[in-house]
């Protein structure tokens, strides 16, 4: 039994999630923020981190160097807040949000709950967070530094609650329009399952319309910034059939897009409000990240994402066909260096990636 295990068995298990994930979550923020400590621990956790272009495990994606490749999922940091605390701990690179335009609260507590048995959680959190305007400062700051500059961010965006679907489209372009400059990719997040209608956007013909205004936004703020062009990816769900991820794949070959990420969580499931995610998703994670390889063919971006519990679960996700690959649940049951494990495992073994992706 690892301290992490006896500390999760004896403390944190009897705490509510959510209450724990915030003093987590603190913690890494606050270790984040100083620059010796932070240095000293990813230095111990992360060398990878710091190799560049060409380094064992990096990965060419995006227009970018990803330095290794398994990031944290969208989620965790709503807000930005804890970004350097994150890669400190051995994250490749951190996908934060989901942020829509405005602030908001997010549906009641409770909202969060472990499932033991499986491993997993189940949440219907309802996309709190500080709005777009707050993490674009954040990132801002963060980008005003070498160091921070050198960090993978993902954004992953949405839209708020009391904004009716019909309106959709400007939520979303108005997220891309403040944060696209900031991020190395921006991901437009349709798959929740706890926004109420959300999910309907999914379909070909209301997805279109979003990602047409997206592209536009995210292309106007570059450009007035003088940056490149932000990549743009779409997030879907495991619980679409097999014709709906490939009315998606189309959809981004149709419009140009840069990939998909597969898969959010999933309401398959009989144990209550919210979206389950952790061990029960990897299944189907590898089912649509291989049907979507299969009908974009070898271009497009995929980021796998669903029940990853150790490296060789990213190494399934790679042989799927994806390129990048992320988790959020398992850093609830296996602690801080779970992700420094994976990728000192994948960075260390030749081979370990796709190929045609390793740097």
């Amino acid at each position: 039994m690892t301290p992490y295990t006896l500390l999760f068995q004896t403390v944190l298990r009897r705490m509510d999630p959510e209450r724990a994930h915030d003093r987590a979550f603190r913690a890494i923020e606050v270790a984040g923020r100083v620059p010796l400590l932070r240095d000293v621990v990813q230095g111990a956790l992360a060398p990878y981190l710091g190799r560049g272009i060409g380094g064992p495990g990096s990965v060419e994606v995006l227009g970018r160097t990803v330095p290794a490749p398994f990031g944290l999922a969208g989620g965790f940091d709503k807000n930005a807040r804890a970004v350097r605390g994150l890669t400190m701990l051995g994250f490749g690179f951190v996908e934060v949000g989901t942020v829509t335009p405005r602030p908001q609260p997010g549906n009641e507590r409770p909202r969060m709950w472990r499932e033991l048995d499986v491993r997993g959680v189940r949440n219907r959190m309802g996309f709190n967070n500080d709005g777009a305007v707050e993490m674009a400062e954040r990132l801002r700051a963060l980008r005003s530094t070498r160091a921070g500059r050198a960090v993978i961010v993902g954004v992953n965006i949405g839209k708020n609650k009391s904004t009716p679907a019909t309106d959709a489209a400007g939520d979303y372009a108005r997220c891309a329009r403040m944060l696209a400059e900031h991020a190395d990719y921006l991901v437009v997040n349709v798959s929740s399952p706890n926004t109420p209608g959300l999910r309907d956007l999914q379909t070909a013909d209301e997805l279109r319309p979003i990602l047409t205004a997206v592209r536009a936004a995210a292309d106007e703020a570059t450009a007035l910034a003088r940056v490149g062009r932000t990549p743009l990816l779409v997030k879907i769900a495991p619980d679409l059939s097999d014709e709906d991820v490939d009315a998606v794949a189309d959809l981004v070959t149709e419009l140009g897009l840069d990939g998909v990420v597969a898969v959010n969580t999933t309401v398959g499931h009989d144990r209550g409000p919210g979206g389950l995610s952790g061990p029960p998703l990897l299944a189907r994670g590898l089912e649509v990240v291989r049907r979507l390889r299969g009908r974009l063919g070898p271009d497009p971006v995929v980021i796998g994402v669903g029940g990853v519990t150790d490296a060789d679960d990213v190494r399934a996700y790679l042989r799927a066909g994806a390129d990048l690959v992320q988790g959020y649940t398992s850093f609830v049951y296996r602690g801080p260096f779970w992700p420094s494990r994976i990728n000192r495992a994948l960075t260390r073994s030749p081979g370990s990636s796709s190929a045609g992706t390793m740097a």
